[in-house]
């Protein structure tokens, strides 16, 4: 799969990156992409919830009358459920929601969403963007060049650089991450990808070495 490279003005520069068919070329297996996304948003609930039973909260334990006779029900002590302060029974106790997934199914699930951005043809990629110092306004203006300023963008870049990260982390709509960190959740939730040309050739590296 041949993709144009373009500059931070939006112009084609005449050079191309191949992205290789086995990744952005699949079928997407839709089921692998929930369960990637489920798993992502389970792991990002703090499971904090608690309540108190009946032998948590305040109250004395002294049986409030005796069993019989009295004409009434049969009573325990003041924390009893049944009464207001008391103990809840079966609430919510802290717990994590995080639950394993095999790699090859993660693995997958990353691949079908690349390969969905690439049949929408939200996959973008544009020559190594290099700031001198950090400016929100610079990297706004190459979204714009890009056409690219009003969507949900991600915008992925091949190693951690400091002035692009700085430079992009207060627009609400685009998120930058590297390579290595680039996960299902992320490309589901932006509505085109968008890959520095260091970026887009590590995907055909292996490929490369292999032959």
């Amino acid at each position: 799969m041949q993709v144009d490279v373009l500059n931070s003005k939006g112009e084609k520069t005449g050079r191309t990156v191949e992205l290789p068919d086995d990744i952005f070329n699949i079928e997407p297996n839709d089921h692998c992409i929930y369960l990637a996304v489920k798993q992502y948003l389970a792991a990002q609930r703090q499971g904090t919830h608690k309540t108190k039973t009946r032998a948590e909260v305040h109250g004395a334990s002294k049986k409030l009358h005796r069993q019989k006779g009295t004409g009434g029900s049969r009573k325990g002590n003041i924390r009893n459920p049944l009464y207001k302060g008391g103990g809840t029974v079966n609430g919510p106790i802290p717990h994590l929601y995080g639950f394993k997934l095999n790699r090859k199914v993660k693995d997958l699930a990353k691949m079908s969403a690349l390969a969905h951005k690439a049949r929408e043809n939200k996959v973008v990629i544009v020559e190594d963007l290099k700031l001198n110092a950090p400016k929100t306004k610079d990297f706004s203006v190459m979204l714009g060049s890009l056409q690219q300023a009003g969507q949900k963008s991600l915008f992925v870049l091949p190693e951690y650089d400091q002035n692009v990260y700085l430079s992009s982390r207060n627009l609400s709509r685009n998120k930058t991450m590297v390579l290595s960190d680039m996960n299902t959740y992320d490309l589901v939730n932006a509505q085109v990808v968008i890959f520095t040309e260091s970026a887009a050739k590590l995907f055909s590296e292996p490929v490369a070495q292999e032959a």
